[in-house]
C-alpha cells in the first residue's frame, strides 16, 4: 500500500526583479493569456490541496500584494535578494508550530500540472524524504543546476552551474527549483546555509547535501515533460509559454 501523502502548506518565491525581462514590472505579475504568471502557481497550489499559502516577496511587493488581494495568501518581505535559501528563511515565522511537509513552488513557473505535484508527493511519502526535489532531463542544461547522484543512482547534491566541474556540466538532469520539504528540516537546515559560493549566495540547494550529511532520506523526482517546469526569464521564454499552455488548452491565439 502506498504511503499516505502528508499535510502540507506551500512557500512560493517571488521576490525577483526579472532583469532579463527587460521591464520594470516584477516578474511573477508578467502575463501570460491575460494572468500574471504567479496566478497560475497560486491555482495549482490551491489544487493540490495546500492548507496554506505563503509567498515571499521582494521587488514591488506592495504591487504583488494589492494583485492578489483577497486571495487568503500570507505575504513575507525579502528585503534583500540574498538567494533562495536566504528567502525560504525569511518565512520561518509563518510556519512556527507547524510540523507538516512544505511545497516550495517559483512564482516564474506557471506550466506546473497538478499531476506532477500529486506525484511528487506520493514519491516524496513513500520514499520517507525530509526533502524532494523535483527534476527535469534537458538537452541544453546550460544555466541550470545540476543533479549529482552516486552510481546507484542516489541523489548526492545539487550543484549551480557557475560552481560545477567541467565533468558535472555535462549532466543533463536540472534541478526545477521546486521541493517538499519536512517544516522541521527545512528551516532548520536554511538558518545553517553558508554563502561561500561563486555568487555569495544562500542557495536552497544545499540542503540536500546537508540531508545526506546527517544521513537522512533524500528523494528526486522526475518531470515527465521537462517544458512544464520551465522558469520565465525573458520575453522569448514567456512567448514559448504562452504557445506552451495554448497548445495544452486547446486554444487557437
Amino acid at each position: 500500500m502506498a504511503q499516505k501523502r502528508r499535510r502540507f502548506k506551500t512557500l512560493i518565491l517571488a521576490a525577483g526583479k526579472g532583469t532579463r525581462m527587460g521591464s520594470e514590472l516584477a516578474k511573477v505579475l508578467h502575463q501570460i493569456h491575460g494572468r500574471p504568471l504567479l496566478d497560475y502557481v497560486i491555482d495549482v497550489a490551491k489544487a493540490a490541496g495546500s492548507e496554506e499559502i505563503v509567498v515571499i516577496v521582494g521587488h514591488q511587493g506592495e504591487l504583488v500584494r494589492k494583485t492578489f488581494a483577497g486571495r487568503d495568501l500570507i505575504f513575507v518581505e525579502q528585503h534583500e535578494q540574498l538567494g533562495t535559501g536566504h528567502a525560504v528563511l525569511q518565512a520561518r515565522n509563518a510556519f512556527a508550530g507547524y510540523d507538516g511537509d512544505v511545497l516550495i513552488l517559483c512564482g516564474d513557473v506557471p506550466l506546473l500540472p497538478l499531476a506532477t505535484i500529486e506525484r511528487l508527493g506520493d514519491e516524496h511519502a513513500a520514499s520517507r524524504a525530509v526533502v524532494s526535489v523535483l527534476t527535469a532531463e534537458v538537452e541544453n542544461p546550460k544555466g541550470y543546476g545540476r543533479i549529482v547522484k552516486d552510481g546507484a543512482g542516489t541523489l548526492k547534491k545539487i550543484v549551480e552551474e557557475r560552481d560545477a566541474t567541467d565533468e558535472e556540466r555535462t549532466i543533463r538532469e536540472i534541478n526545477s527549483g521546486i521541493y517538499l520539504a519536512a517544516s522541521s528540516f527545512l528551516f532548520a537546515a536554511v538558518s545553517r546555509i553558508a554563502n561561500n559560493n561563486n555568487q555569495r549566495e544562500y542557495y536552497l540547494t544545499d540542503i540536500i547535501e546537508m540531508a545526506n550529511r546527517e544521513r537522512l532520506m533524500v528523494q528526486a523526482c522526475l518531470a515527465e515533460d521537462a517544458r512544464s517546469v520551465m522558469g520565465i526569464n525573458t520575453p522569448e521564454e514567456l512567448q514559448q509559454a504562452a504557445e506552451y499552455r495554448a497548445a495544452l488548452e486547446g486554444r487557437l491565439d
